[in-house]
């Protein structure tokens, strides 16, 4: 140990860059593994913001050490280059501790010639390079749910059990204002049934005494393995229906979707002037095939989630909560797991 604190040997890509000093600071007795810095990359520019500000915001506690060379610059030409490089150009060197990220910000020493370095650790992993993305390109990010927020999703079956319901909550009630919004309630339900049903019969739809046939829509893939899909789907713009199948060789599958009246508002808003406002995500507990459908049906242009980055952007999690998807579409597609 120095007269300031551990020594530390740094590495980079198997390289070694040369030795710092691992200075303790209070309420905190940092200490590398083995006393070995072993850089695994450095971190996006930031082009807005020091990273400094940004992991002080970020990270559950202060600095945990700070590395300073006791050796002049001359004698370690490497170790030079990287502090210049995160230094001038606003990055960090990351060190990767378990699920946690280590990130060395370079600062100006007292003594010009010596590199120093202040250490801020970040978790989950990926954290800071998400929030730098979204202050280099000025938008926040919007997390949605789908089932009774973007839309609502009902399958033949969940129709004949919400039927069931409103009948008997129907037949139970006194009220008249209750019982008529009920009745108009039963009524929707019963008329968008027929139309599923015939939907899921003869791949068409009856609107305004016109018959409309099923359109074979591509379902962009994941990766380039995916196989590819094409699934059957009506659109009644007019009244923010889509019919589609989740499997489109299962009948059973079929679904009709009544989009969120307000929906190509936001939606219109979130791109407006050719810019995206928000990085958006999908976070839901359905299966994860109807909720990749459903998403598709909102944003069928893909201009709010690029096709490259659905698998990240659309997470579905589970709940041990029972039937907590009640009345739900996805409660009767169980047949749709992945």
């Amino acid at each position: 140990m120095s007269r300031l604190g551990f020594k530390s040997m740094v590495y980079q890509d198997g390289a070694c860059l040369g030795e710092l000093d691992t200075i303790p600071v209070s309420n905190s007795n940092f200490q590398f593994p083995n006393n070995e810095i072993r850089i695994s990359h450095t971190s996006p520019k930031s082009e807005r913001c020091h990273p400094l500000s940004v992991l002080q915001t970020l990270s559950s506690c202060s600095v945990r050490c700070k590395l300073e060379s006791s050796l002049p610059s001359e004698q370690q030409p490497l170790l030079l280059t990287l502090h210049a490089s995160c230094f001038y150009e606003l990055k960090t060197a990351v060190v990767m501790l378990g699920d946690e990220e280590m990130h060395l910000v370079a600062l100006p020493s007292k003594q010009k010639k010596f590199p120093c370095f202040w250490c801020y650790t970040v978790a989950p992993c990926g954290l800071y390079n998400s929030c730098l993305g979204m202050l280099n390109l000025r938008c926040l990010a919007i997390v949605f749910d789908l089932d009774e927020t973007l839309i609502v999703a009902n399958t033949m079956k969940s129709f004949e059990d919400r039927i069931e319901q409103l009948k008997g909550w129907i037949s139970r009630e006194s009220d008249p204002v209750r019982l008529s919004g009920m009745s108009a309630e039963l009524k929707r339900y019963m008329e968008d049934r027929a139309v599923l049903k015939h939907f899921s019969e003869y791949d068409c739809v009856m609107e305004s005494g016109k018959v409309l046939k099923v359109q074979l829509e591509e379902v962009p893939p994941l990766s380039d393995n995916c196989e590819q899909i094409f699934r059957p789907v009506v659109r009644l713009q007019e009244k923010n229906i889509v019919l589609t199948r989740i499997i489109p060789e299962n009948r059973d599958t079929s679904v009709l979707v009544r989009l969120r009246p307000a929906w190509e508002d936001l939606r219109s808003y979130l791109t407006a002037k050719g810019r995206k406002r928000f990085e958006v995500y999908v976070c839901t507990m359905a299966e994860r095939d109807y909720a990749l459908e459903m998403w598709r049906l909102l944003d069928p242009e893909a201009h709010l989630i690029n096709p490259k980055q659905l698998s990240n952007r659309v997470v579905c999690v589970k709940s041990d909560l029972a039937n907590i998807n009640g009345g739900c579409a996805n409660d009767s597609l169980g047949a749709t797991s992945t």
